[in-house]
């Protein structure tokens, strides 16, 4: 099952009523049960098992809440990380950036690297505009989500 998809399910089930939701593909089954209401004292519990095997006993995850910092909204459109990895804002170490604040990009161009298990995904603008903010370093970790860019 694809991360992004998992991470989402776990999500939901994190932030809904539902106490248990199990999901069987045609690559495995993951079954996300939530062993208390949420509190800080009662953590979130997972397991996954593949799907022609009965489920093993499997140590539980905990999920610990995260101070989410009060930081506003940047102005303008927001390029997203679609997955987790190592942000890189050029092709390679002596080469130029993919943009620079100020470059007017359109939609579809590369604007920077996502690198994940050794696989260099190229990132693309989802909006054309001028760049006017970069929120990420280069070489340093992104997660799925977070924002990388402003574009307006």
């Amino acid at each position: 099952m694809d991360l992004r998809k998992l991470k989402t399910l776990i999500d939901l089930v994190s932030e809904s009523n539902v106490s248990e939701l199990e999901i069987t593909e045609a690559e495995g089954k993951v079954r996300i049960v939530k062993s208390a209401p949420m509190s800080a004292a009662a953590p979130v519990t997972y397991s996954m098992a593949p799907a022609p095997v009965a489920p093993p006993v499997v140590p539980a995850v905990e999920a610990i809440p995260v101070a989410v910092a009060a930081a506003a909204e940047p102005v303008g459109h927001t390029v997203k990380s679609p997955m987790v990895g190592t942000f890189y804002r050029a092709s390679s170490p002596g080469a130029k950036p993919f943009v620079e604040i100020g470059d007017t990009i359109k939609e579809g161009e590369t604007i920077c690297i996502v690198e994940a298990m050794k696989i260099l995904n190229e990132i693309e603008a989802d909006k054309s505009g001028t760049v006017t903010k970069i929120l990420v370093d280069n070489g340093q970790a992104v997660e799925y989500g977070q924002p990388l860019y402003v574009i307006e």
